[in-house]
């Protein structure tokens, strides 16, 4: 021990009671008492915090203990900052978390001692408080072998002892995210300060950082935008104008402050600020000042274009998550019994009908039920295609109480919205409508020439539109259907045998022969009428376009149909098939398929031979498929105006190669 070291005791009370002190800390959860500690180290300065942990196997906490590498305790007036409870000498620096000059008392929720080793200017020190009587201060001055070992060779810095432990702290993984939380924007600004726990480095959440430049008249401020995906903490949306140290001059509240899920802090930098910094022993200006100038105007008035900008697309990208959360929900109409464009535009319109409203007033589905949501969406819906669709302003405008500026905003998006889907309408069904004159001149003209293989198959399955909205996606083949129902297929007698009588006039047996019959089949799960899944099977057979189709394939179809009803493996009432003979025509002989044809128009479904629980099947020709599409399409069609391209001089390749493209889906 040095002889002439003399033990200095600045032990003393806090300017408030225990139990003054304690009603303080009522709601402060056990991590925050930490968060606190590590808020004291960082208001002194320290770049380093780190956090060790020790617990039982069983999770018990054992002790803690807390080191910064900062300025230090000052003890030569302890009055002036350990003693002092809500009243810090570091009120007036707004960087400073702990303003109040408490947090370090916040351990009491936790443990029963706490002790306190600082190196200050080079003086050594001790503090102890122990939770039972939070208001008294045991400190004294320590020679240098007493200093705790994690100080003993720093130049300054403070070490807390957290022991007795009455709580038991949270997980680390638990620690870690809430620190994340509370100490994000901090690490944001300070990138090289480091937070640990148990040596895990703590950092930010989650954010995105935009930037801009704001000039006013006397200068240029960079502008940084944090945006952060989850609250960070007790945190609120400010304003900091920091120095070029990276410390906050001042902070206000942004204009944006407490809207749902929108969650910013930024940054506002520039050379003009250090004029306002508070150094020790130099003279500076008061930030108020700043505040009453013409240059704060404008800076403002930009800031808060760019802040209003920012937040409209975060509506926007919002307003998207909740339309995609509706659609999976089953929130929108389902369209049944229009066709396949116009029920897609009506969706498309409607999604974005909702989104505009979502955007202008984020809070309107928020709390409802499901119920409530589907019959505003619904009667948006119809409104919005009735012929008093222009009252969907007067609606909106009522309930959602909109100015002149964003009644014309909110009108302008929804007129931009049809006229899109107007535009991509139009677009489907003139490319739809070029394919079905294609394939007219084709059957029509040089249906003796045209090849199932190469020729119509690929046409076929890029067009699947062609047999109704049904039919429009059936996915790609699955291999282990495909092989058994091709096998299957092969089992009926003579199925792809060719006679003189079945062909057209002008076609010749020898090229017919050089072809197979065209098989397009598909395995695919669906949702019945119920919402129950079943697997929907669909075999579409093309007979060779100079082929009439005659009895003998009505007998080969009900054959299939039979055969795959009776399979083992397709014998389940998850299982159903449609069967689909497509030819050019029906030979006038074919007495058989046209009196089942015409018993079969009671169900209203062009084209169907038979139906029951498992199979339906179909008989089509072209020229039906054909008219088909244009009484469907008949409404949409002659509004739209197309103009009917003239194939007559085109040629059997140029209208193969422009219906294979897959621009026609």
């Amino acid at each position: 021990m040095t002889m002439d070291f003399v033990a200095r005791d600045f032990s003393g009370s806090n300017t408030i009671t225990h139990s003054g002190i304690t009603k303080h800390f009522k709601n402060v959860e056990p991590w925050h008492a930490l968060a606190e500690l590590v808020w004291n180290g960082l208001d002194a300065g320290a770049t380093t915090v780190q956090i060790e942990i020790e617990s039982t196997e069983t999770g018990g906490t054992v002790s803690v203990t807390i080191l910064d590498n900062g300025t230090g305790i000052n003890i030569e007036k302890p009055d002036e900052n350990f003693r002092r409870f809500n009243d810090s000498l570091k009120k007036d620096s707004f960087d400073s978390h702990g303003s109040q000059g408490r947090g370090r008392l916040a351990f009491h929720k936790i443990c029963h001692t706490a002790k306190w080793f600082t190196r200050f200017e080079g003086i050594d020190a001790r503090i102890v408080v122990l939770s039972s009587n939070l208001s008294a201060v045991d400190g004294k001055t320590i020679q240098q072998h007493e200093q705790h070992t994690l100080l003993s060779r720093a130049e300054s810095g403070t070490c807390v002892s957290l022991t007795n432990f009455d709580k038991n702290l949270p997980t680390d993984s638990f620690l870690i995210s809430e620190f994340s939380k509370e100490f994000g924007p901090h690490l944001v600004l300070m990138p090289e300060k480091t937070i640990t726990i148990n040596g895990i480095k703590i950092l930010p959440l989650s954010h995105t950082k935009t930037s801009v430049a704001i000039k006013t008249n006397s200068a240029i401020f960079d502008v940084d935008l944090v945006q952060w995906d989850e609250k960070p903490g007790a945190e609120k949306s400010y304003l900091y104008f920091i120095s070029s140290k990276l410390k906050t001059i001042y902070k206000q509240y942004s204009s944006l402050n407490k809207k749902r899920d929108y969650y910013t802090s930024v940054f506002i930098k520039s050379p003009f600020l250090e004029r306002y910094v508070k150094d020790d022993g130099m003279l500076s200006e008061p930030f108020t000042s700043f505040l009453a100038t013409e240059d704060f105007r404008m800076l403002i008035r930009d800031l808060n274009a760019f802040l209003r900008h920012s937040y409209a697309d975060f509506l926007v990208s919002k307003a998207q998550e909740q339309i995609d959360a509706f659609e999976k929900a089953g929130d929108f109409p389902d369209y049944e019994g229009l066709d396949h464009a116009e029920s897609k535009w009506r969706l498309s319109h409607v999604k974005e009908i909702v989104k505009a409203v979502l955007v202008r007033e984020p809070k309107l589905f928020v709390g409802g039920n499901k119920t409530q949501r589907r019959l505003i969406i619904r009667l948006l819906d119809r409104l919005s295609v009735s012929n008093e669709n222009s009252g969907i302003f007067d609606v909106l405008e009522s309930v959602l109480n909109l100015d002149a500026a964003a009644m014309t905003q909110l009108a302008s998006q929804l007129k931009k919205t049809k006229l899109d889907n107007i535009i991509q309408t139009i677009e489907l069904l003139q490319n739809r409508e070029l394919a079905i004159c294609q394939l007219k001149e084709i059957m029509n003209i040089h249906y003796k020439d045209v090849l199932e293989t190469p020729d119509l198959q690929k046409i076929i399955e890029n067009n699947t539109w062609l047999f109704g909205p049904a039919y429009e996606i059936l996915g790609a083949e699955e291999a282990t259907f495909t092989t058994t129902a091709k096998n299957l297929r092969s089992k009926i007698k003579n199925i792809n045998e060719i006679e003189i009588e079945d062909l057209s006039s002008d076609v010749t047996i020898d090229g017919a022969n050089r072809q197979v019959d065209l098989l397009l089949i598909r395995k695919k799960l669906q949702l019945d009428a119920r919402g129950r899944k079943f697997f929907r099977c669909v075999i579409v057979e093309i007979k060779r376009p100079g082929v009439s189709l005659k009895n003998k394939h009505l007998q080969q179809l009900d054959e299939y149909a039979s055969i795959l009803s009776h399979y083992p493996e397709f014998n389940s009432d998850l299982t159903k098939f449609e069967l689909i003979l497509v030819g050019r025509n029906i030979s006038k002989e074919a007495y058989s398929i046209h009196s089942r044809l015409k018993t079969s128009e009671v169900y209203g479904e062009p084209g169907l031979i038979t139906s029951d629980d498992k199979i339906k099947t179909y008989i089509k020709t072209w020229p039906t498929i054909f008219d088909e599409f244009d009484i469907s399409n008949e409404y949409l069609l002659e509004r739209l105006k197309t103009q009917r391209a003239s194939l007559s001089s085109s040629s059997r390749e140029e209208l193969v190669e422009s219906l294979q493209t897959e621009t026609t889906q």
